[in-house]
């Protein structure tokens, strides 16, 4: 089976965090297309929204953030999907890091070309508090 490429992981990713926001409770909604920063709101219990911009990578490579743009720094979340190379193997859950919008910026890099990435070493060594936070999607 051919794993997905490009646009297909990161819907595959968008439904992924959806479905697990649902299966937590939360009022959250998808916003389809492919030139967007904003890909999900969630609606806090206060009523406040939050928006959500997901990324993912089906391999263990760099997340691509060139997008990643926000007027609403303390309501905007990254979430960070990392399939490790396994993305076909549907009973393998992919890794996520929910990462606040202004704590990015130490793990963000510009690449030869301003290619803007996001660095998974950069992740794995300093944003372990991010790996599975869910709650800071939904704590006021």
């Amino acid at each position: 089976m051919a794993s997905p490429k490009g646009y297909d992981s990161n819907l595959a990713s968008e439904f992924y965090v959806l479905s697990c926001l649902h299966r937590l409770g939360k009022d959250a909604t998808i916003s389809l297309g492919n030139k967007k920063s904003v890909d999900l709101q969630l609606v806090r219990d206060s009523g406040l929204v939050v928006t959500i911009d997901v990324k993912a990578s089906a391999t263990k490579a760099d997340w691509i953030a060139g997008n990643v743009v926000s007027g609403n720094t303390e309501r905007h979340f990254v979430v960070l999907v990392g399939y490790e190379g396994r993305i076909s193997k549907i009973e393998v859950p992919p890794r996520v890091w929910i990462v606040p919008y202004r704590d990015l910026a130490p793990f963000v890099t510009v690449y030869k070309g301003n290619t803007r990435c996001i660095r998974r070493s950069l992740i794995e060594r300093g944003g372990t508090r991010f790996e599975n936070a869910w709650p800071l999607l939904w704590e006021d």
